[in-house]
């Protein structure tokens, strides 16, 4: 069964690993991925796509924090901030089957673990204010049950 809290911190150093220590996503892959997930191989995957989305659109990703960010530059942010902002803007985009909730509350929990002391609450607010945004711009499609949600009268 995939532990998705687990895949997701793989990820997380894996993206750090990447963005700090210039390895490839094949390297980050083998020695954190693999290592940590062992064999949970929907983990694995879960892990590598996030790393996938989020390198391979990170220049999006960056302008779309920079947009929400006030009087402050993405180049600025505490790197582990803005890896996990961008992490959760590729679950909003990429992944129909999770709830953007759920996103939002794991992106803080990384934040209160891996980052600042203040870092669960600055991740939470932006995440707040991008997710309503790419709602705005119908960038967000989640389908399955429990993801849509319904207007009541």
């Amino acid at each position: 069964m995939i532990n998705r809290r687990k895949a997701r911190e793989a990820a997380l150093r894996s993206l750090y690993a990447i963005e700090v220590g210039d390895n490839s996503r094949a390297e980050v892959s083998q020695l954190i991925v693999k290592d940590l997930l062992k064999d949970d191989i929907a983990g694995v995957s879960f892990a590598n796509e996030v790393i996938l989305y989020t390198t391979d659109e990170k220049k999006e990703y960056d302008e779309i924090i920079a947009r929400h960010i006030k009087n402050w530059e993405v180049s600025r942010l505490a790197t582990l901030d803005k890896l996990i902002l961008r992490m959760a803007i590729t679950e909003f985009i990429h992944f129909e089957q999770i709830p953007t909730k759920v996103t939002i509350n794991e992106a803080i929990e990384l934040a209160k673990s891996y980052s600042t002391r203040k870092s669960g609450t600055f991740v939470n607010g932006i995440l707040d204010a991008i997710l309503s945004d790419l709602t705005e711009k119908g960038r967000i499609t989640k389908k399955g049950r429990g993801l849509i949600e319904t207007s009541r009268s």
